[in-house]
């Protein structure tokens, strides 16, 4: 299979990738240029995992990967009325761990203006102003928050919350793939410029060693990713696919964050440093909708 990007898949990576670099405004300079797109599901799960890698390489606290995801199942599943809910720069999230009567942690909480909420057995769609939602402090300084959902909002018909989930979840490993691969930048590059005993660092057997693991550890990522992400964009099944790739995503996440911080030293536990921004992303990454163990679960029961 050839999972190389196409060509206007790759230039809307790049754009990304020069807002981020520049923008001190990133999710409005993301609306204004088209990236967040003016009609719910106009771009495809390959096209939006494009954006959430370069979105994972600047480690950027930005509303993307819930807001696509929400307005996807708008677009597929949605009411006239529903989509109506949505105009570019809208932030929806959702809640994906909700049971009755738990708070549970959902992402952008505090700034989004309406939630997808699986409840029972179907998903509503909910406003903001309909819930009373508890602002939470989390380890990287995102938004996040809780509340309790007992019934309100309108049903989304046919939605469910493994089309969500696997969504989701998918998005995870594409967020996954962008931290590890610019974390393992940062480390080569500093293992390259670092001397001791009058050599790079990055000469010794036992650093060079584990800097080779974790480029296997990203590439393993990268794979399983695409793999998963182009099934889905063809209507496939995809479920194992989705546990494979979050499965890598945390537990070859989990070596490489480590291998980050263990190669810089001092300056991989200094928190105003980059490399502790890379560390607490991956570590949200991989344990966010199930860890390596719970991945493992999932696909023994699929086998």
């Amino acid at each position: 299979m050839d999972f190389t990007l196409t060509e206007a898949q790759r230039e809307l990576a790049a754009l990304t990738r020069k807002i981020l670099a520049s923008s001190d405004t990133p999710w409005a300079d993301l609306v204004k240029s088209g990236v967040v797109p003016e009609t719910p599901g106009e771009f495809g799960v390959l096209e939006q995992c494009a954006v959430l890698v370069e979105l994972g390489r600047a480690a950027a606290p930005v509303p993307y990967l819930p807001t696509m995801v929400a307005s996807s199942a708008l677009a597929s599943f949605g009411t006239a009325e529903h989509r109506s809910r949505w105009a570019p720069g809208t932030v929806l999230s959702v809640a994906l761990s909700e049971f009755d009567g738990v708070k549970t942690t959902v992402p952008f909480a505090n700034t989004a203006e309406a939630f997808l909420v699986p409840h029972g057995d179907e998903v509503f769609l909910t406003g903001a102003d309909e819930l009373e939602i508890t602002s939470q402090e989390l380890v990287d300084g995102s938004d996040a928050g809780s509340f309790t959902f007992s019934g309100g909002g309108s049903a989304v018909p046919g939605l469910t919350a493994d089309w969500l989930v696997t969504r989701y979840t998918l998005g995870l490993c594409a967020l996954q793939l962008g931290v590890t691969e610019r974390a393992l930048e940062l480390t080569a590059e500093h293992a390259r410029t670092r001397v001791q005993f009058d050599r790079p660092i990055g000469s010794f057997q036992a650093v060079a060693q584990r800097l080779a693991d974790a480029y296997i550890d990203v590439a393993a990522i990268r794979l399983t990713l695409w793999q998963a992400a182009w099934r889905l964009s063809e209507g496939l099944p995809a479920d194992a696919e989705v546990a494979t790739a979050k499965f890598w995503a945390a537990d070859a996440g989990h070596r490489v964050a480590h291998t980050a911080v263990h190669v810089h030293g001092g300056t991989g536990i200094d928190m105003s440093h980059d490399v502790h921004r890379y560390f607490t992303a991956a570590k949200r990454n991989e344990f966010e909708l199930g860890g390596a163990t719970a991945q493992l679960l999932k696909l023994s029961a699929a086998l």
